[in-house]
């Protein structure tokens, strides 16, 4: 397992929260507007040459939709020229248009991350609460793949689409997509426990990413439910290892990966946070450096030790291999080293005394 403590595997900009949608989940709470205090050009430059101070990190731009910057492919080529493995995520509006499409392509972009939250136009269309957006997705997409722009489909998994990820599934095939990564919501900005999956519903959404993953022409990973790497190594362990497609492993790339270990998070003003479902600061790029934040700020290295975890997940098996969300943690209980509160597993012992 990697160690995670000098330098991420993911660093994530959100270089705006102004976005045109409106969607019911959103974890920035966007609007159309962009903040006045948004880190400028130049200081993006220097913020884009401090992460290539820890190597070799995957850049990802996101917000609110980036392409609000008029800045954007600017602040893409220099990551690129850094030599950044630099990946986007724009929002499906008509800004995300055929020549912007291209555009990124063009200064060298590796991936665009498009998000699909329905089966179809009425119910993606209803959760991103902008008629259209579905529609613009699948373009986006389409024209990625038909001009050669790797692209990985993001779907938020909650209660209003969770009996449809067969389909969802189904949609990433048809497109062409070379990730699907599964979002668990996590309570923040505007999203509701209302329509938050509860512990046995994580479940079946893990025994059915975990079977499709063995035929999935692509590979399918998580966010906010670390604990699917907990489910895969004990399916694995079950079934024996080496099943299914070689690249369907989460554990491969993303074993240990948790808030402010093996990822961080700079908003659009510049504050550092773990993550951007973890709103605690420890410190702003405008005046201490990022690198030194991750390496050394109290908070980053308090949630880079697993033994301070409390609870069941403190005596799990599987603590350094998945965690559970911090985020989830802190957004329900208050607390970003209790349990994860959407999981069922309770340790192998107890189940076997």
């Amino acid at each position: 397992m990697r160690d995670f403590s000098e330098a991420p595997f993911l660093v994530i900009w959100e270089v705006t929260r102004a976005c045109d949608l409106a969607c019911v989940h959103c974890r920035a709470s966007a609007d159309p507007v962009r903040h006045p205090l948004e880190l400028t050009t130049e200081e993006g430059f220097r913020l884009l040459e401090t992460i290539k101070e820890f190597g070799d990190p995957i850049m990802i731009f996101t917000g609110g939709d980036p392409l609000k910057r008029p800045d954007l492919f600017a602040l893409l080529e220099k990551s690129v020229a850094l030599g950044l493995r630099t990946t986007l995520s724009p929002s499906p509006t008509p800004l995300l248009t055929g020549e912007a499409i291209a555009g990124f392509k063009r200064v060298g972009v590796a991936r665009i991350s498009v998000s699909v939250d329905g089966w179809d136009a009425a119910s993606h269309d209803d959760f991103r609460q902008v008629p259209g957006s579905f529609a613009r997705a699948v373009f986006a997409l389409e024209e990625a793949r038909r001009i050669g722009l790797s692209t990985q489909v993001n779907t938020t998994v909650s209660r209003h689409n969770y009996l449809h990820l067969a389909e969802i599934a189904d949609l990433v095939e048809r497109v062409g997509s070379d990730m699907w990564d599964v979002f668990f919501l996590v309570p923040t900005g505007r999203g509701s426990t209302q329509v938050e999956l509860n512990a046995e519903e994580f479940e079946q959404v893990f025994k059915f990413m975990h079977q499709r993953s063995k035929t999935a022409p692509f590979p399918i990973k998580t966010t906010e439910a670390m604990h699917y790497r907990r489910y895969v190594a004990q399916r694995r362990k079950a079934e024996g290892a080496g099943n299914g497609h070689p690249d369907a492993n989460p554990l491969n790339r993303m074993a240990g990966i948790n808030s402010g270990r093996g990822f961080v998070f700079i908003s659009r003003t510049g504050e550092i946070y773990p993550s951007g479902f973890l709103p605690i600061s420890s410190g702003n790029v405008r005046r201490r450096s990022l690198v030194d934040v991750y390496r050394n700020a109290a908070l980053f290295q308090v949630l880079r030790d697993t033994s301070l975890l409390k609870g069941k997940c403190g005596e799990c098996l599987y603590k350094n291999l998945c965690g559970g969300s911090r985020s989830r943690a802190y957004a329900l209980l208050s607390d970003y080293l209790a349990p994860e509160p959407r999981c069922t597993y309770f340790g192998d012992r107890l189940h076997n005394p």
